[in-house]
């Protein structure tokens, strides 16, 4: 099914079934009523910032719209070697393993990441919004959260808002071993 038909739908269902017009909708997003009835009628892809605006009204990630329903799972059970890899080979190097993969409209993702030795985030802060847990399972990573340093070691966590401004650097002598979990759905 094209994205399109796919966003249309869902957006269409959503609506009907919290009982709410077009207009409603036009007038809690802040997204016109036109272009909620071309989204819903498969006739435009609507932009990240709509998708967000129109997320926020009924609670959801943008992944709900954009997901089948075939493709995704209300429960997702997966073993080592089995999950969805992605590889940053920039100065990140680093691996990870997604455990929500497949997840039906999760508000959450966590991954299981192996940061090589000396990798890093880079020399700029990211910030995002939602919240962060960096759980340590072996080696050490430095963080900085709004100028502030933290240093993590095997069995350390950190949590914290991602709108922070924040950083992090592998400072050991060997791969660092970590869960790391965002609410609500960002890239790290």
């Amino acid at each position: 099914m094209r994205i399109k038909k796919i966003v249309g739908k869902k957006l269409k269902a959503i609506r009907l079934k919290n009982d709410m017009t077009i207009q409603e909708l036009a007038d809690k997003s802040n997204v016109s009523s036109n272009m909620i009835s071309r989204i819903e009628r498969g006739l435009t892809i609507p932009s990240v910032e709509i998708l967000m605006k129109l997320s926020e009204v009924f609670d959801k990630s943008i992944n709900y719209f954009v997901e089948e329903v075939k493709t995704t799972n209300e429960v997702v059970f997966t073993s080592p070697g089995s999950r969805d890899k992605t590889v940053y080979d920039d100065e990140a190097n680093m691996h990870t393993e997604s455990f929500t993969s497949g997840l039906r409209d999760p508000q959450f993702m966590s991954f299981y990441c192996t940061v090589q030795k000396g990798g890093t985030s880079g020399m700029k802060n990211m910030y995002h919004p939602g919240d962060e847990l960096i759980y340590l399972i072996e080696g050490k990573l430095q963080v900085n959260i709004a100028g502030e340093d933290y240093f993590l070691e095997a069995g350390d966590s950190l949590s914290f808002k991602s709108h922070l401004p924040h950083r992090w650097d592998n400072i050991g002598d060997a791969d660092a071993k970590v869960i790391w979990t965002l609410s609500p759905f960002t890239t790290i």
